[in-house]
């Protein structure tokens, strides 16, 4: 049997899914029903695009419950207990800046499932955050990114 993959998350993190499942599940999944059904009363279904679209969209919901219910299933909520220490871990916000005289930046780390680089939250997965975790305030550290070397410093960690 395979091990399931655990994904680590906040509890506001595993809310936003739940909530997030519970929409597809009650609202989403109705609505494509409708449309298909809508679609079969337009005759022929092998030129029906109306009803290739339905059905496209009903694979890509059904999937995204599929996911969502294993996400959720094999959550791992970080305890406030994890985030006392001043060591860079999941669920911290990092303040950095790049180094000689780059801009400073700020993310908060947190698992694959809700990571959201455009909010500033970033996956324990990415480059970044894997290079940063262990590391505590004033640390220099070499950060590999898909565009070569950086070299940052930790300013802060809340």
């Amino acid at each position: 049997m395979a091990v399931e993959k655990v994904y680590p998350m906040t509890e506001e993190g595993k809310e936003r899914l739940e909530q997030e499942l519970e929409e597809l599940k009650t609202v989403k999944r109705k609505e494509v029903v409708e449309r298909i059904k809508i679609a079969r009363s337009f005759g022929d279904l092998s030129e029906n695009s109306e009803y290739d679209s339905a059905k496209e969209e009903q694979a890509f919901v059904e999937g995204r419950i599929t996911t969502l219910e294993n996400m959720i299933r094999n959550a791992k909520i970080i305890e406030d207990d994890d985030l006392n220490s001043d060591t860079v871990t999941l669920g911290k916000t990092v303040t950095f800046i790049e180094l000689p005289d780059g801009d400073e930046e700020t993310y908060t780390i947190v698992g694959s499932a809700e990571a959201d680089p455009f909010e500033g939250k970033i996956s324990n997965d990415s480059p970044i955050a894997k290079s940063l975790l262990g590391h505590k305030v004033d640390q220099e550290v070499n950060v590999q990114t898909p565009g070569g070397e950086m070299k940052v410093r930790l300013v802060s960690i809340q």
